[in-house]
C-alpha cells in the first residue's frame, strides 16, 4: 500500500510513486544518525563463569584477558557456559532451518565431528582464544572461592558437604564474615593463608580427617546444649546416620581417607553400638542407609559452633575481638544452603525441622538484616499446614511413634513461638485458635523392662510435659515434681504444653488488639485493657504455681527443669511488661479523648488506677526476671565454660549441658529495659545475663550497652516514659528483689 506523503519525505523529492530505498546514501546516513541516539543494546550471556557463579556484574577491562572481578580475585576468567549456551542455540537454530546440499558443503566439517557443549566444557580449548580454559593444578586457585563444579543437592555426600561448610572465607569481605556460594569446589586445596581470618588453627580445616572429627564434635555440642531445649531430633538416629554417611560412603570425587573404615566394619560397629542403646538397636523405620539432609547437617553444625569450646574457636575469638567470625560464616552458610535447597518451599518433615532450628539460630535483633524476622518460623508453619499436621485425623495416620512425636512437638513449638513472637516484636500472629485441633504432646508409661535395665530419665521432649507439680501438694512447704512414671493425671491436667498454650492464646489476643493502627493512633480501649488484666490474672492463678519457679524448693533440680521453669515464669511476667510498654506508647483511649476535650474526672481516675496496677505488675515481673537471671548466671547456666569456674569435681561436659541457648534472652531484654527506664539498680542482673549471652549471641552485647545507656540517662533525670510517667511508683514503694535466691535454688548448688 502506497503512502505518498512518506514516500515523498523518504526519497527527498516531489515524486509520490517511488517506494523506500534503504540502500540510498541519504537513507543510510539517516539510519546511522538515528542509531547514534538510541541506547546501546543489552549485553546478554557475556558474563564469565566466575561472575555467573557469584552473581556479580562482569566488567571487562580494556586490554586485559580477564574481567575486573577475576583480576582482583585471581580467578580463571573462562566463558565455558557462554560457549555451551551459544552452541546450543546455534545447533537448535540450524536444526529448524531448512538446508540445501551444495558442493561447498562437502568440504565443511561433518556435524558429527563438531564439538558439542560437552566438548566445550573440556579443558582442551582451542589455542589462541582470548579465554582459553586452563586445567587446574594441585594448588589452583591459591585462595578464595573456587568455580563451582557441583551444586549441593539432597544426594550430596556428607564428606563433600563438609568440604563446602568448612571452606575458607571469601577474601573479598575483608573480615572473613561472608559465606560464599553453596557449591562444591572443582579440585585442589586452598593454602593455609586462606584460613587466616579464622585464627591460627583454622588451616587444619583443609584436612579431611580433621573436618570429620571437628564436625562430630560440633554435633555433640548441639546435643549437649541445644537439644535439651529444642528436642526436634532423635540423637541416636542422627548419630547413626551421620556416622554411616561419613565412614561408609565416599565423596563425589571418589576421594577417601586411608584410615576410612569399610562399610562392613561401620555397619558392624553400628549394630554393636545400637544393640546396647535403650531402643535395642536401630529402628526398622529408620535404616542407617538413609542419608541426612545436607541443610540439617549444616544447621546442627552451626548450632554447635555457637557454644563450642574447641581450640579452633578459641583462637578465632582471640583474633576477632571476642567474636567468632567462623561461627558467623557457618550460620550464614547453613541459612543460604537451606534457601538454595528450597527448604522454605517444599513441604516435608526434614524441612520443618530445619526451618525451626534455623529461626532461633540467627541474630534476634530487629535492626540486623540477617537476623530474627520470623521468616523461617513462618516457613515452618506454612510447611506444617501444607502437611496438614494441624489436623488430628492426619496425625493419627502417622504410625511411626518417633515421626508422629516429632511432628507434634514441631507443631506446638511453632504454634507457641508464633504467638510469643507476635507479642514480643509487635506483629500479627499467623495462626488463630481454630486453625488446629491436634492434642498436646503426651507419652505413655515407660515399660518396666526399660526402667529396670536402663536409666528412667525421660527424653528432653517428654520431660517438658513432666515439669509440673501436683495440685494437691503445690502449697505444701516442700513441693516436688510429680514423678513422670507414677502420676499421669497431673500431666494431663496441668502439663507444660497446656499452660504454655493457654498463655499463647492470651498473647495472640493481645497482639491482635494492641498492634493495630487504630490502637496506635487512638489508644487502648479501657475495656480491652481490663480484659487483658483479667485473663492474665486467671492464668497466674491456674498455671503459674504448677509450671513456674516455686517459692520454696529444696529438691535436686536438673538443667531442663530449672531453665524451663524459669522460662515459664518469665514468659508470664513479660506479658505485663509488654502491656505496660503498649500503655506508655499509646495511652488509654478514653483518657486521650478526655485530654483533647473536657476531661471526665471519673474516667481519668479509672484510667490512672488501671495504669498504676499495670505498672505495679510490670515492675514486679521485671524484678522477678532480674532475680531469675541473676540466679541462673550465678550458677553458670548462662555463661560459657571458659568464663565460669565450676567446682573441681564438676566435669566440663556437665557444665556444657547446663548452658542455656537463649531461653531467657528476650526476658532479660524486656525486663532490663523497663528497669533501666525506671532507674532501678536491679537492672545490673539483666545486663550481666546479656553480657554472658553475648558469648554465643554477639548482638546481646549491643543490647546490654543500650540498657546501660538508658539507665544512665534515667539516673541523670532524663526519663523516657510517656503516658505511664504518672504511674511510676515512688522510691521504696517496691522491694528490690522479690525472690529468695538461696532458698529457691538451693538444689542448684
Amino acid at each position: 500500500m502506497d503512502r505518498p506523503d512518506l514516500d515523498q519525505e523518504a526519497s527527498g523529492s516531489g515524486s509520490t510513486s517511488q517506494p523506500f530505498n534503504f540502500s540510498s546514501p541519504t537513507m543510510q546516513n539517516q539510519i546511522h544518525e538515528l542509531a547514534k541516539t538510541l541506547p546501546p543494546p543489552r549485553k546478554q550471556n557475556t558474563a564469565c563463569d566466575a561472575c555467573r557463579a557469584r552473581k556479580v556484574k562482569c566488567n571487562q577491562v580494556p586490554g586485559q584477558d580477564k574481567c575486573q572481578h577475576c583480576l582482583s580475585k585471581n580467578y580463571p576468567c573462562t566463558h565455558l557456559i557462554q560457549q555451551a549456551t551459544t552452541e546450543k542455540k546455534r545447533n537448535a537454530a540450524a536444526a529448524k532451518r531448512p538446508r540445501t546440499l551444495s558442493a561447498s558443503s562437502s568440504s565443511s566439517q561433518p556435524s558429527s565431528s563438531r564439538p558439542g557443549p560437552a566438548e566445550h566444557m573440556a579443558p582442551s580449548a582451542l589455542p589462541g582464544t582470548a579465554h582459553a580454559y586452563q586445567a587446574p593444578g594441585p594448588n589452583f586457585p591459591q585462595q578464595g572461592q573456587y568455580p563451582p563444579a557441583h551444586v549441593i543437592t539432597i544426594d550430596t555426600q556428607t564428606r563433600d558437604l563438609l568440604t563446602f561448610i568448612f571452606s575458607p572465607p571469601d577474601p573479598s569481605s575483608g573480615n572473613g564474615f561472608t559465606n560464599g556460594s553453596a557449591h562444591i569446589r572443582i579440585s585442589g586445596s586452598p593454602s593455609p593463608s586462606a584460613y587466616a581470618d579464622w585464627g591460627a588453627l583454622a588451616h587444619r580445616l583443609n584436612e579431611e580427617n580433621f573436618r570429620i572429627e571437628f564436625a562430630l564434635d560440633l554435633v555433640e555440642v548441639f546435643f549437649q546444649i541445644v537439644h535439651t531445649r529444642l528436642p526436634l531430633l532423635n540423637p541416636a538416629q542422627f548419630r547413626s546416620r551421620l556416622h554411616y554417611s561419613l565412614y561408609a560412603t565416599g565423596s563425589q570425587n571418589g576421594s577417601t581417607s586411608p584410615s576410612t573404615p569399610t562399610a562392613n566394619s561401620v555397619t558392624q560397629q553400628q549394630r554393636t553400638r545400637n544393640s546396647s542403646s535403650p531402643l535395642g538397636g536401630q529402628s526398622a523405620q529408620y535404616p542407617p542407609q538413609r542419608p541426612l539432609h545436607p541443610a540439617l547437617v549444616a544447621t546442627v553444625i552451626a548450632w554447635g559452633a555457637k557454644f563450642s569450646e574447641h581450640p579452633l574457636f578459641i583462637a578465632d575469638r582471640h583474633r576477632n575481638g571476642g567474636q567468632s567470625a567462623f561461627a558467623k560464616v557457618l550460620i550464614n552458610r547453613a541459612r543460604d544452603l537451606a534457601e538454595d535447597m528450597k527448604v522454605h518451599r517444599i513441604p516435608n518433615a526434614d524441612h520443618v525441622v530445619v526451618a525451626l532450628l534455623i529461626e532461633p539460630l540467627q541474630s534476634q535483633s530487629l535492626e540486623d538484616n540477617a537476623g530474627f524476622h520470623g521468616f523461617w518460623l513462618g516457613s515452618a508453619i506454612r510447611l506444617l499446614l501444607d502437611l496438614q499436621i494441624n489436623h488430628k485425623s492426619v496425625m493419627s495416620n502417622i504410625h511411626d511413634p518417633e515421626a508422629r512425636g516429632t511432628m507434634i512437638f514441631a507443631w506446638w513449638m511453632a504454634c507457641l513461638a508464633d504467638a510469643y513472637r507476635s507479642v514480643y516484636y509487635r506483629r500479627k500472629p499467623m495462626l488463630d485458635d481454630d486453625d488446629y485441633d491436634i492434642d498436646f504432646y503426651t507419652v505413655g508409661p515407660v515399660p518396666p523392662d526399660i526402667i529396670e535395665s536402663h536409666s528412667p530419665q525421660p527424653s528432653p521432649r517428654e520431660q517438658l510435659e513432666f515439669l509440673v507439680r501436683h495440685p494437691s501438694t503445690a502449697r505444701k512447704p516442700l513441693s516436688g515434681l510429680v514423678h513422670p512414671l507414677t502420676d499421669g493425671r497431673a500431666l494431663y491436667t496441668q502439663g507444660y504444653y497446656r499452660a504454655a498454650h493457654a498463655l499463647a492464646r492470651i498473647a495472640r489476643q493481645m497482639s491482635r488488639q494492641l498492634w493495630r493502627p487504630a490502637t496506635e493512633s487512638d489508644g487502648i480501649p479501657i475495656d480491652v485493657l481490663t480484659s487483658f488484666m483479667t485473663i492474665l490474672n486467671e492464668w497466674r492463678d491456674d498455671h503459674l504455681q504448677h509450671v513456674g519457679v516455686p517459692t520454696n524448693f529444696e529438691a535436686e533440680w536438673d538443667f531442663v527443669s530449672a531453665v524451663t521453669a524459669c522460662a515459664s515464669d518469665a514468659t508470664y511476667h513479660i506479658m505485663w511488661i509488654v502491656l505496660c510498654n503498649a500503655l506508655d506508647d499509646f495511652g488509654i483511649r478514653e483518657s486521650n479523648v478526655g485530654r483533647a476535650g473536657t476531661p471526665d474526672a471519673a474516667v481519668t481516675q479509672l484510667a490512672e488506677e488501671k495504669k498504676r496496677k499495670v505498672m505495679a505488675e510490670a515492675l514486679h515481673g521485671a524484678l522477678r526476671i532480674a532475680g531469675l537471671a541473676g540466679v541462673l548466671a550465678t550458677n553458670g547456666y548462662l555463661v560459657s565454660p571458659s568464663h565460669y569456674h565450676p567446682p573441681m569435681a564438676c566435669p566440663l561436659n556437665a557444665i556444657r549441658q547446663r548452658l542455656d541457648c537463649a531461653v531467657m534472652h528476650v526476658s532479660c531484654i524486656q525486663a532490663g529495659m523497663l528497669l533501666a527506664r525506671l532507674g532501678r539498680p536491679e537492672v545490673s542482673n539483666c545486663i550481666t545475663g546479656l553480657e554472658q549471652y553475648a558469648y554465643a549471641y554477639e548482638e546481646c552485647a549491643d543490647q546490654a550497652a543500650e540498657i546501660k545507656r538508658v539507665y544512665n540517662h534515667a539516673l541523670a533525670g532524663e526519663t523516657e516514659l510517656n503516658h505511664m510517667a504518672s504511674a511510676v511508683p515512688r522510691p521504696g514503694q517496691e522491694n528490690a528483689m522479690n525472690i529468695d535466691q538461696p532458698i529457691i535454688f538451693g538444689g542448684f548448688q
